[in-house]
């Protein structure tokens, strides 16, 4: 199903909050769901304002540009998602999950600011993998 470009307007307009910005992301930059959900901070280059999707369809990488109007309410979510990711540092926590060779070949990368998830989830949860408490992505 293909929504015109005025029914787009009409779903965000009902809309306010993370949801919006999520939503307005995805729609700006052609990313599915899980693509938009699943990216890192260090995956948005607001400056040159390119979005890098990692292992999107057929599992490749790809750029996209970050629409105009976003710039603004992302470096705002931005700020948000990053004393909550100092907050959980504070507390021993903040480390996100990385690909085992990431994990392996960048045993701190995890716990680094460009590595945590644009869009984390509102609590920390048991990883029932490593048993670490750790902070995921936003759900489906």
């Amino acid at each position: 199903m293909v929504l015109t470009r005025d029914e787009v307007r009409a779903v965000l307009g009902g809309m306010d909050g993370l949801p919006r910005l999520v939503v307005s992301l995805l729609y700006g930059t052609g990313m599915r769901l899980l693509e938009g959900l699943r990216l890192w901070v260090k995956d948005i280059d607001i400056v040159a304002r390119i979005v890098t999707v990692r292992e999107g369809k057929g599992d490749k990488d790809r750029r996209t540009m970050l629409p105009r109007p976003l710039i603004e309410p992302l470096q705002e979510h931005l700020e948000v998602v990053r004393r909550v990711h100092e907050k959980d540092r504070l507390a021993g926590f903040g480390e996100v999950w990385l690909p085992d060779a990431l994990a392996r070949k960048y045993p701190n990368a995890g716990r680094e600011w460009g590595w945590q998830y644009v869009f984390p989830a509102a609590n920390r949860s048991v990883d029932p993998r490593s048993g670490a408490s750790r902070r995921h992505h936003l759900d489906e």
